[in-house]
């Protein structure tokens, strides 16, 4: 009897040292949303979908990873997303409200305290934007003292932080790259701002922080701080002496040196080719440059080596040439007032057209688009003014809609935000497209609150 015992409770060790293994493995994520904008959630790993999961009727989702390499994904649900950290043995719980999308987030269970750390660190910098805006005019003795004395109080919170929990070395690497690198780029975009005239010995005192980063980690290669942080130290190092980064910064030739930095500098092929890839898709958005780009085309295919990204900046190229102005606008899926979907040729032969954007998670931006509408109009009343919302329609939609006597026959949504953008190349909410009578574009990239606007609009 007691040999049986024995070899039962040596069976129940044996499994629940298996069971333990399987579950250190694994990674869970899940979550729930409130008043989301869209049917679905994507995740993303690097650049690449790894899911996309459709909201159940209690608007949740969810699934198991059986074998997820550690590190940073993105969650989207458009048209907003965040950066987070999974690691084996995650089991994360994320909920949050779609119209206060940052401000929401909020993660439970095994795995959560240092996602939380990452969000309340971006709600802080945040908080600090205008602070830091009118500390701007300091000298640069002065302003890097007081980015200093911002890192270090972060710095003290991570130290808590990382005392109650006990981190990876990769969790540790992101949650301390969360705080460094921000406080990094802003003493980098201060440089690139006021830095012209410095001289050599002034560069090598203010730069001294540069010493204690790290250029070259490909685990951070798809961490937006630390992307944004390397993209504006290598903008600091293309820009010659005297020179104005605002003057320059559309200029194909700054973004040529800005890839030769790159090249000198920056080691790591994935965080080589991503950065490569941002520059570019930089560059092929400055369509008033756009017939001067194939230049700039075959000098990135020499630096970049991911054909995925080659391709994913000619197929830009070319969707842009597909807006140029005499071509028929491409045709695309929405959603009409009713909840019907129709094809948006219906929207052409109606007299000449312009069309706006708008999002339901940014409803006062909304109202300041139907204001600036409503004065359009008023001027152009021949023009037939149409607004397309970038997510499929909610209930709330026809609520609110009414309330601001908006009309509903002039009010479509876009059904599949991904293909549509990029027939459309929509790239700013404030995009807007005019048409001709017959369908033709006359502008496909304008700014709908731009005032060039209205003397475009003054031909009809």
């Amino acid at each position: 009897m007691k040999q049986k015992f024995l070899g039962v409770l040596l069976l129940a060790i044996v499994v629940w040292g298996c069971s333990k293994k399987v579950a250190e493995t694994r990674v869970f994520f899940g979550g729930q949303i409130i008043k989301p904008t869209s049917e679905n959630v994507t995740l993303y790993q690097g650049n690449n979908v790894l899911d996309t999961f459709r909201l159940d009727n209690n608007m949740r989702f969810q699934k198991r990873y059986e074998d997820l390499e550690s590190g940073i994904f993105k969650l989207e649900h458009l048209p907003e997303f965040q950066s987070v950290l999974l690691e084996k043995g995650d089991s994360i719980w994320v909920r949050f409200n779609a119209a206060a999308f940052d401000e929401s987030i909020v993660y439970s269970g095994p795995g959560a305290s240092k996602n939380n750390f990452m969000m309340e660190l971006l709600l802080d910098f945040e908080r600090e934007n205008d602070f830091l805006s009118s500390k701007f005019s300091l000298n640069k003795e002065a302003y890097s003292a007081v980015i200093d004395s911002l890192l270090n109080q972060k710095k003290i919170k991570w130290i808590l932080m990382d005392s109650l929990n006990r981190l990876s070395p990769i969790a540790q690497k992101v949650t301390q790259a969360s705080y460094i690198y921000p406080y990094a780029n802003k003493k980098e975009r201060y440089a690139l701002l006021r830095g012209a005239q410095w001289t050599a010995a002034e560069d090598s005192l203010y730069f001294d922080y540069r010493k204690y980063l790290n250029f070259s980690d490909n685990d951070l290669a798809f961490f937006d701080p630390y992307i944004n942080y390397i993209l504006n130290y290598i903008s600091q190092k293309a820009l010659k002496k005297g020179e104005a980064y605002f003057l320059q910064k559309q200029s194909t030739d700054f973004n040529f040196r800005r890839l030769e930095v790159l090249n000198d500098e920056i080691s790591g092929n994935l965080l080589r080719s991503n950065l490569a890839r941002a520059i570019a898709f930089e560059e092929i958005l400055n369509f008033e440059k756009h017939a001067n780009h194939d230049r700039f085309l075959q000098y990135f295919a020499t630096i970049n080596s991911s054909p995925q990204y080659l391709a994913e900046v000619l197929d830009l190229h070319s969707d842009i040439s597909g807006m140029e102005r005499n071509k028929p606008l491409p045709e695309i899926e929405l959603e009409n007032s009713k909840r019907e979907k129709i094809s948006s040729n219906t929207l052409l032969g109606q007299g000449p057209t312009v069309i706006y954007f708008w999002s339901q998670t940014q409803m006062s931006h909304y109202k300041g688009t139907l204001d600036r509408m409503k004065i359009l109009q008023a001027q152009h009343p021949k023009l037939r003014f149409v607004g397309i919302c970038i997510q499929p329609f909610t209930e709330v939609v026809a609520q609110v809609q009414k309330m601001m006597n908006v009309d509903a026959d002039n009010q479509f949504a876009i059904v599949d935000f991904e293909k549509a953008s990029k027939l459309w190349v929509l790239t700013l909410l404030n995009k807007c497209i005019v048409l001709d009578r017959n369908g033709k574009i006359i502008e496909g990239f304008g700014n709908f609150s731009d005032k060039n606007l209205d003397l475009l609009l003054n031909q009809f």
